[in-house]
């Protein structure tokens, strides 16, 4: 299973090197505080890295809030139920 996951990293690693290779063209980007010139592969990369990061940080607070949420609840029926008991 290591084998199959350090060569699919090693895959999109090469891939990674080849698509900034391929796009090496500068591309300016005027953010209202600076302005910044990046190689497209460089930018193409970091919005996916951003992308990536921002999809997984979506992903585990709505599963992380789910959790709580359905934590409460049982508490609760816990505390009724033990509240009714003799």
């Amino acid at each position: 299973m290591r084998l199959i996951v350090m060569l699919l990293l090693l895959l999109f690693i090469a891939g990674g090197v080849v698509l900034g290779a391929l796009n090496a063209d500068l591309v300016g980007y005027d953010l209202a505080f600076a302005r910044v010139q990046v190689p497209k592969g460089a930018a193409l990369l970091a919005a996916l890295a951003l992308g990536w990061i921002l999809g997984g940080l979506t992903a585990w607070l709505g599963v992380t809030t789910r959790h709580r949420r359905d934590k409460r609840r049982s508490d609760k029926a816990a505390g009724a139920k033990a509240s009714k008991t003799p």
